[in-house]
């Protein structure tokens, strides 16, 4: 694998680290602040928001340049706004700080897919794609709680220079590692958004919106699930997320080693089992050891699925992939946004802290459904492909067939 991908790598685990940081350090903003937690909270809505809104339009916005000046310029917005929220004098200040960081998220990811998918063969395409995103993992196994600790003990403040210098780091690191590309072929806005005319384009941001939105609508209520129900001390919270960010890892790595040897069997299978492991999780969540065992199945399960979904995209826009390989990126954040507030709502109804569990099985089951009507229509699409050219064949050879006697 090319050095170009260690530089998407190390992009990758800067975003991520600040991506989920806050939640480990928002006590200490808000208390800096004088705002009280639900108010600190928009840090988060408000950076998962700028990423669905950023990946789509900064996309667009860089169809005229090269894939590696649009990445840089990204890394770019990253520095900025972690900067500025390292800075921020008030807590109106921070917020812009974390849009402005998240609008380089979904691009970032969408953009980088591509290029992780240029620089390799194509029977290797998902194996590139899985180690970019493994900078992602690297970030809540290593990234998150180290943040989280350095903000406990220097302050939240030196927390978010640190995850700016990493954003220097991944900058340096892109600019000469990564090769030029050249403008994306057919780089307009119209070639562009004919890949959405594509029902598989469709299916596979759906199916990305309800499958890891499963993953989200357990792990956004981990905390009372494991200290409520477990029976976990607060203090271990933090090293749970470690095993899940662990699983995240070696999930990521198998989706995309498996992927590219089949696509759609690795996707079935890693739906179906984390859709079949969550709906555990309500039985195993009342055992510490086997809620352990089960949050680093859920990980690994949960990113298991991304390699996969994402290449899908590529391949079914592979005319004009990049605002499609956005935007797909941009439907991971709706559907934790979607399966956060679906989780509360079955907390919210009496139905215990367990039952979100039950809702992220329904929204991964719901997506296998899907990935079986994409797997369907795929093969329709082929054997017509398939009677086309055959039907051609035929024609062209009786019109160039010699009538006998002549």
């Amino acid at each position: 694998m090319p050095l170009a991908l260690l530089a998407l790598a190390i992009g990758a685990f800067g975003i991520g680290t600040t991506e989920f940081v806050i939640m480990g350090v928002l006590p200490q903003v808000a208390d800096d602040f004088g705002v009280g937690i639900p108010t600190a909270g928009w840090l988060v809505s408000g950076y998962a928001l700028g990423v669905v809104i950023g990946a789509p339009l900064l996309t667009v916005l860089g169809t005229k340049v090269s894939r590696k000046k649009m990445l840089m310029v990204l890394m770019g917005l990253f520095i900025l706004g972690n900067a500025l929220s390292a800075l921020a004098p008030s807590f109106g200040v921070m917020l812009i700080g974390r849009v402005i960081a998240s609008l380089a998220h979904g691009a970032f990811f969408g953009i980088g897919s591509v290029v992780a998918a240029d620089l390799v063969a194509p029977e290797k395409k998902a194996s590139a794609i899985s180690l970019m995103f493994m900078g992602l993992t690297v970030a809540n196994i290593v990234g998150v709680p180290g943040g989280t600790y350095i903000g406990q003990v220097a302050g939240w403040r030196v927390t978010f220079t640190v995850v700016a210098a990493l954003g220097i780091i991944g900058l340096l690191g892109l600019a000469k590692l990564v090769p030029e590309q050249g403008k994306p072929e057919n780089g307009n806005l119209r070639t562009e958004f004919a890949a959405f005319k594509n029902v598989q384009v469709w299916l596979a941001m759906a199916m990305t919106v309800l499958g890891y939105g499963g993953v989200f609508a357990a792990i956004t209520y981990i905390t009372p699930m494991m200290t409520r129900v477990a029976g976990y001390p607060e203090g271990a919270v933090t090293w749970l997320l470690v095993l899940f960010g662990i699983g995240m890892f070696f999930g990521n790595l198998l989706g995309g080693k498996f992927a590219d040897r089949a696509l759609m069997p690795m996707l079935f299978t890693a739906l179906g089992s984390l859709a079949a492991v969550l709906l555990l999780f309500t039985a195993t969540a009342h055992n510490k050891v086997l809620a352990a065992i089960t949050l680093t199945l859920i990980g690994a399960l949960g990113f298991a699925t991304v390699p996969p979904l994402q290449k899908w995209v590529l391949d079914q826009a592979s005319a004009a992939p990049t605002l499609a390989s956005a935007a797909n990126i941009g439907a991971f954040n709706l559907g934790n946004a979607l399966a956060a507030w679906l989780g509360g709502a079955v907390i919210a109804a009496g139905l215990g802290y367990t039952s979100p569990n039950w809702v992220g099985a329904l929204l991964s089951g719901t997506a296998l459904l899907l990935s079986f009507l994409a797997a369907f229509l795929d093969r329709r699409a082929r054997r017509t492909s398939g009677r086309v050219v055959a039907g051609s064949t035929r024609t062209q050879a009786e019109q160039t067939r010699v009538p006998m006697g002549h």
